[in-house]
């Protein structure tokens, strides 16, 4: 049951599990009783949102959530009453599909919303595929770029690498992108097309799930490579 402050509500950013693994076994028990705590929720799929919950704190009753939905089809105007909760003295928790709410996720905006409000947000710890894939691949730390999905066009995409692999070498920094998981062995094929046999790759799939694969090569290395990516949630770091 929703605990109601006798102050203004909190904005906690819940993070959820990578894959269909146990979720106690990457997330912190702190994850579980902040789900005990709050009833009030703004999720990008109700469905997979009400089952992790419900994983996670199978006792919670179900029929007593307050979940607004957050995806590309929801209408900006929309997002600041998803904060009204607070304004109550209720909690509200943003819940990711995957990983951790505001990174390469629409709850940003929320976040963005809540910060002009006055109202406290508490980051929860819990995996990020970015930065675990960044730890794993022994290149730059330091200094690196998430940049999201490359464009799909042939052309443009085939652009997007070169300037990304130019920007690696003139920083010094880690380049990383994402792709839809259907499409990750054509992105490999590109990769290994397109940038200069030396320049490091890291690709990182299926992290913290029992199938993970993280290994850092060159170009050259990974042409011959047998690797099956198709629909493995996946992520690519260069740098030159």
């Amino acid at each position: 049951m929703a605990i109601k402050n006798n102050i203004q509500g909190k904005l906690f950013l819940i993070p959820t599990t990578l894959g269909d693994n146990a979720p106690l076994e990457v997330l912190p028990i702190s994850v579980k009783s902040t789900i005990e705590q709050i009833d009030h929720y703004v999720v990008e799929n109700e469905k997979t949102a009400r089952h992790f919950i419900k994983k996670i704190s199978s006792k919670k009753s179900q029929p007593g959530l307050h979940i607004s939905l957050l995806n590309k089809y929801t209408e900006p105007e929309l997002l600041p009453t998803f904060l009204d909760p607070c304004l109550e003295g209720y909690n509200v928790g943003i819940i990711s599909e995957a990983g951790c709410p505001g990174i390469a996720d629409p709850g940003a905006d929320l976040v963005h919303i809540a910060h002009k409000k006055g109202i406290q947000v508490v980051p929860l710890v819990g995996p990020s595929s970015i930065l675990l894939a960044l730890m794993a691949s022994g290149l730059n730390g330091q200094s690196f770029a998430f940049n999201g999905y490359l464009p799909i066009e042939a052309g443009e995409r085939k652009a997007s690498l070169k300037k990304f692999e130019r920007l690696s070498k003139e920083h010094d920094q880690s380049q990383i992108f994402i792709e839809t998981p259907y499409r990750n062995n054509k992105l490999l094929a590109e990769i290994i097309k397109t940038l200069s046999p030396r320049t490091q790759v890291c690709i990182a799939c299926d992290i913290t799930l029992t199938t993970e694969f993280i290994a850092t090569k060159m170009v050259e290395e990974w042409k011959g490579a047998n690797l099956d990516l198709h629909k493995r949630p996946t992520i690519f770091i260069i740098q030159g």
